[in-house]
């Protein structure tokens, strides 16, 4: 995803994102059913499920949100043209048809895409949904004061760079047509062999324009999906939606309850004492922002009643340490090498919760197949470091007595790029001759520093989180050259320009096949991690408590948690 502070509103804001911040791959129960209080785990219709948050939804406006698949509780309200597959595992990283009766027809060049929508569509009001509505829905998304939803539309789409959103400009965007009711094309000003994935952003979401109400859409948006916002409170801290009488089903969302009932603002331990308990209401009821800590999880694992009702997933994401090479000494790629075979995994590992809650990474891609892993280890230093070839690299470096240097970190509780692991890496380069002193940062500073090309410090504690499983949106706002921001949040944070990385990334880009896609990502990582701009570090992983009487739990590898789409409570 473009922003890593996006990254951590939707860790956070799950609730109505999907979440995002674990890594490789996900599964749930071996029989995918939660057993349910009476024994029988065949999910019904019916009931109500309660959604325990900590951070409140304060954006249910299709064009503001940023997802990855539409998100979770979003995708309950808003249909898209394409949505993410909702099965478990490596399954679920697939893109497959929502409202379109396919994921898109591209041109031989894929700079145009076609799209038709399934006959019979419909609003919760009975109107119709047609292809005016989806390119509404989209050309709103560009109104500054809608703004906040991925970027990836105005730099692809042709003749949108410059687009204020119809309220401004009543035109609308030429670059995408309907030439009937339910044929909607899109014309790209360069080839993206990945626009299905795009399109299961909520962008994507149809916005009927009479019923359009600006930034006050969001207090009642117009469903799509199974359900129908009936109350929105204090600006998502409660969400409650009901049924939509017209909704015609689809195939992915089973949507058995009759009533969601998203609670937000609650303290995690609370939610998972909650969750625990599983009394009353709160044995139906899930949470979609809220990970088991390490003395949490310690605890459950002990009982076998709530460990059975713990889902384990893993999402696209990489915590790993960045450099600037602009900042010496961090311009001599030795020095860099010397740190990244300095680096002592298992410290870091037992600093984020444990090998329960993060997972080694010695690449910069996750490990899944959708992003084209590729098994490499450029810098082999084993489980605790090899302090001994750092220090060989130092002296080749000029160093060999040593060096001091400064890390860069954030101050907040967030076993990613918090003092824990910046204390766990200074611990582990004291034993290569490095003498790490430790620059801990309030959040938002931080984001600010590492962000800013002028203030972009040499040595800092980083993460990333992708939009759709794929290699693409991982790796080029991370090292294409064209992405470096010089006056604006920048996070290309190696400053790397190299034409044949750029070039690479063209003509993957190019590719509709995705699985032939995924190996050139794949390769295309191994060959910029021999550079050593990166260190990563691990994968987070995602322990989440559900209720005693939650059923049907599916774990995909595109969201990494429960969908809340597929639970029954019955």
């Amino acid at each position: 995803m473009r922003q890593p502070s996006l990254i951590a509103r939707r860790v956070a804001a799950a609730s109505v994102g999907l979440v995002v911040a674990a890594g490789a791959a996900a599964c749930g129960p071996k029989d995918n059913d939660a057993k349910g209080a009476g024994g029988d785990s065949t999910p019904h219709k019916g009931g109500t499920l309660t959604v325990l948050n900590s951070q409140p939804q304060s954006d249910f406006d299709p064009a503001r949100l940023y997802t990855s698949g539409g998100g979770n509780v979003p995708s309950l309200v808003f249909r898209t043209l394409t949505t993410r597959n909702r099965e478990n595992g490596a399954a679920g990283a697939k893109v497959v048809p929502d409202l379109a009766t396919d994921t898109g027809r591209p041109s031989k060049d894929a700079t145009v895409w076609t799209y038709t929508l399934k006959p019979g569509l419909k609003y919760e009001d009975g109107t119709p949904i047609t292809s005016a509505d989806i390119k509404y829905g989209i050309e709103r998304s560009f109104a500054p004061e809608l703004s906040g939803g991925a970027p990836y539309l105005r730099d692809w789409l042709t003749g949108a760079a410059k687009y204020q959103g119809p309220y401004k400009d009543k035109k609308g965007l030429a670059a995408i047509e309907t030439p009937d009711a339910r044929t909607i094309v899109f014309h790209l000003n360069k080839p993206e062999g990945e626009f299905p994935y795009l399109a299961t952003q909520t962008q994507f979401a149809p916005v009927p324009k009479a019923k359009d109400k600006g930034t006050k859409y969001e207090e009642h948006p117009v469903s799509s999906g199974p359900y129908r916002v009936v109350r929105n409170d204090n600006d998502g801290e409660h969400v409650l939606l009901k049924r939509n009488a017209h909704w015609s089903g689809d195939d992915e969302r089973k949507a058995y309850p009759d009533t969601i009932d998203v609670r937000s603002g609650l303290d995690s331990s609370v939610i998972n004492q909650r969750l625990s308990s599983s009394q009353g209401a709160d044995a139906a009821a899930v949470t979609t922002d809220t990970n088991l800590g390490p003395a949490e999880l310690a605890r459950v694992s002990g009982d076998k009643k709530l460990a059975d009702r713990v889902g384990t997933g893993h999402f696209g994401y990489t915590n790993y340490i960045a450099f600037n090479p602009k900042v010496k000494p961090f311009n001599n790629p030795k020095v860099r090498e010397a740190i990244s075979y300095a680096v002592d995994r298992s410290s870091v590992i037992n600093a984020a919760g444990g090998s329960a809650l993060a997972e080694p990474a010695t690449t910069f891609l996750p490990d899944q197949k959708s992003f084209g892993y590729t098994p490499y280890d450029p810098f082999p230093a084993g489980k605790s470091g090899n302090p001994a070839k750092a220090k060989e690299l130092l002296k080749e470096a000029g160093y060999a007595k040593g060096l001091t240097v400064t890390l860069t970190h954030s101050n907040s509780k967030d076993f990613e790029t918090s003092p824990e692991i910046a204390t766990a890496l200074q611990d582990a380069l004291k034993k290569a001759g490095i003498t790490v002193k430790l620059q801990g940062l309030e959040d938002n500073d931080y984001r600010d520093k590492i962000h800013n090309v002028k203030t972009e410090p040499g040595f800092f504690l980083a993460h990333w989180g992708a939009d759709w499983p794929s290699g693409g949106p991982f790796l080029a706002p991370i090292f294409d050259g064209r992405q470096i921001v010089r006056d604006g949040s920048n996070f290309n944070n190696g400053l790397l320009n190299d034409k044949s990385v750029n070039d690479e990334i063209d003509a993957i880009n190019k590719l509709t096949d995705l699985n032939a896609a995924a190996a050139r990502w794949g390769a295309l990582d191994k060959k910029i991690g021999a550079q050593a701009l990166t260190v990563p570090l691990f994968h987070p992983v995602y322990k989440r408590l559900y209720g005693s009487d939650v059923k049907n739990i599916v774990i995909s590898d595109w969201t990494g948690v429960l969908d809340i789409s597929q639970v029954a409570v019955k």
